[in-house]
């Protein structure tokens, strides 16, 4: 096989589906992937943030859906002839006690990754290329949970990883990985710690290896990596610097 068909330049011309592709991670990958050449369509849940990415970035396309919705899910996909990397990045920072919160809400870690991660290739089917690639999204806490109410939401992030190996063997041979990301900076880390985002990262950033958070520029580089590459299957990338070592 000629080396060239594992890097990035194996993305030209390829349609490249994010879910969770305006903002944060979701975004620096859909740049990169399309600086390489894909055709990439963000799908957010903002309709106008989507459309504002996709112009201010020169993307192929945008849509808007709710992911915990099958039929905005459905809706959002229904006019894409052929999908060939499928990324799904989607799902918001669910935090609360199992004793203490909503279910309805802890229902949301689950709902927002793997319900709406089975539903999207579901409505694919066919139309996902079987040379192609589907990308899911798990976190530190799939390894190193914390006692401040993310128990859930580190049970989500273990099933993405679970998921993925399951339908690396089902959907063969789709290729099917899972991102996990350390401590990234990110919008969803100050909309998850609020006024107290600044003392927490300067904290953390005095045990963590490379002494600083990571960018999303690095982790949407994994992102395509794990698209490009065709032989990566059924694995788990940690793009933490190091963070679950200490």
């Amino acid at each position: 096989m000629d080396i060239a068909q594992t890097l990035p330049s194996s993305l030209i011309n390829k349609t490249v589906v994010i879910f969770g592709g305006t903002s944060g991670i979701g975004l620096a990958a859909a740049v990169q992937a399309k600086a390489v050449g894909a055709k990439v369509i963000v799908i957010g849940s903002n309709a106008a943030r989507a459309e504002q990415a996709a112009i201010e970035h020169g993307l192929h396309g945008w849509r808007a859906a709710d992911v915990t919705d099958s039929k905005a899910i459905e809706a959002a996909l229904a006019n894409i002839p052929q999908v060939d990397h499928l990324v799904l990045l989607a799902g918001t920072f669910v935090a609360g006690t199992v004793l203490e919160a909503d279910i309805d809400y802890l229902q949301r870690a689950f709902h927002e990754r793997i319900w709406a991660s089975i539903h999207a290739i579901r409505v694919l089917g066919d139309r996902l290329a079987k040379d192609g690639s589907i990308t899911f999204i798990s976190g530190s806490l799939a390894d190193r949970p914390n006692a401040y109410g993310t128990a859930v939401l580190g049970a989500a992030s273990a099933a993405m990883e679970a998921l993925a190996r399951g339908l690396a063997l089902e959907l063969a041979p789709v290729r099917v990985n899972t991102l996990s990301p350390g401590p990234i900076n990110t919008p969803i880390l100050g909309k998850a710690l609020g006024e107290g985002r600044d003392a927490f990262v300067a904290s953390l950033e005095q045990v963590l290896p490379l002494h600083r958070l990571g960018t999303a520029e690095e982790a949407g580089a994994a992102a395509v990596f794990l698209m490009s590459n065709t032989f990566m299957n059924g694995a788990v990338l940690n793009i933490d610097g190091g963070a679950r070592l200490v």
